[in-house]
């Protein structure tokens, strides 16, 4: 998206270009001018009408949400769907592009930051020792695992990367986080959003059915379901059919998990600057620092002072959620499905590799220490 200055110097260059290829009789000289009001206003009103259209896709997405079929799958996922519908049916506004990178990179930023309110370290005590040792060796290895795997099917890099990370922290708000060093296209964060969707829906239909099956206790279970499902609300969704322990063991157990969202990105963005290095010296200053992350980790510190009052902190959270939707809204407005099929099926059959790795890997951890 251009700046009203960077729009007038791009008109001012078209120009000059366009007099230098004039026979000199006929060329006119070119006078730089300032910054118009008609450039200002004709930014303002894209970027007002993108706006607006995003947040319509992403009302729309939160009403379907509370529907008694559909609200099973979060408003996150039926933003990003409806998006898609929107710009493959209708099609989007060159007028409204602005707008809509707008949602999707400030807007995104900000929901980001407010997502602390929702975590504190207090939380992470609750989890135990055990616990958090769990958590964090399953989001690890998994992620780790995910990367190896991808690798070997020869699946690209940035779009494996954005998979591992919506498998293993916290579904599609990891991977649009994950993407701010990854640098992927619409189309990897869509496809990385469409897998943890699919496979974090199935968790929250299988999983209800295994605790008896498995042996495992309420806390077992719940450590189990927040440590393996992809999204916050599907977790929720499975683990409360256990009843009121499982479902807030779960609870804790994933707000844990999303809280690990800071370093992994930042670790990420290090390796990532690394790779570009090409085996040279790393030059700190080029690593890409996500300082919005970093908002993120003071807003938890915020959160657990318990300063802010419990109503106002649950009105900014529910705002919050709108924001997120709006920036889901935003991608699924951006991508081509035309160009997701380009992509083919194995990037689907990684994400289903990390599903049954992560789903593995921690009911062996609880098992072994629960």
């Amino acid at each position: 998206m251009l700046t009203p200055l960077e729009y007038q110097e791009k008109q001012q260059k078209e120009e000059r270009i366009a007099g230098e290829q004039t026979p000199p009789k006929n060329r006119r000289s070119v006078k730089p001018q300032g910054v118009t009001l008609g450039v200002v206003l004709t930014c303002a009103q894209g970027v007002t009408l993108g706006v607006v259209l995003t947040c319509a896709v992403a009302a729309i997405a939160v009403w379907l949400h509370s529907l008694p079929t559909i609200g099973i799958f979060s408003a996150l996922i039926l933003a990003i769907v409806f998006g898609m519908v929107v710009r493959n049916t209708v099609g989007l506004p060159v007028a409204a592009q602005a707008g809509v990178s707008f949602c999707l990179k400030k807007v995104l930023r900000l929901a980001i930051i407010l997502m602390g309110l929702q975590l504190s370290f207090v939380q992470v005590a609750q989890v135990g020792g055990r616990g958090f040792g769990v958590v964090a060796a399953t989001l690890a290895t998994t992620f780790l695992f995910t990367t190896w795997l991808g690798r070997k099917m020869g699946v690209d890099r940035k779009l494996t990367q954005l998979i591992a990370a919506g498998s293993s922290i916290c579904g599609a708000s990891a991977v649009i986080a994950t993407n701010v060093v990854t640098e992927g296209n619409d189309e990897d964060v869509a496809y990385g959003v469409a897998c943890v969707t699919v496979f974090g829906s199935l968790s929250m239909f299988l999983y209800p059915l295994l605790p008896h099956l498995l042996h495992l206790s309420p806390v077992a279970f719940g450590l189990w379901a927040g440590a393996s499902i992809h999204e916050v609300a599907q977790v929720i969704a499975a683990a409360f059919q256990d009843g009121q322990a499982s479902g807030q063991f779960a609870t804790i157990s994933k707000l844990t998990r999303v809280m690990l969202l800071a370093p992994m990105v930042l670790t990420l963005g290090i390796l990532t600057a690394r790779g570009k290095a090409n085996g040279g010296k790393l030059d700190i200053t080029k690593v890409p620092i996500p300082w919005f992350v970093l908002g993120f980790v003071a807003m938890i510190g915020f959160n657990t002072l318990n300063i802010l009052p419990t109503h106002v902190k649950a009105m900014v959270i529910t705002a919050n959620q709108f924001l997120l939707a709006v920036s889901l809204a935003a991608m699924g407005l951006e991508t081509s499905i035309a160009k997701l099929k380009q992509k083919g099926l194995k990037p689907l059959v990684l994400g289903a590799g990390a599903w049954l790795f992560i789903s593995a890997f921690s009911f062996c951890l609880v098992r072994l220490l629960y």
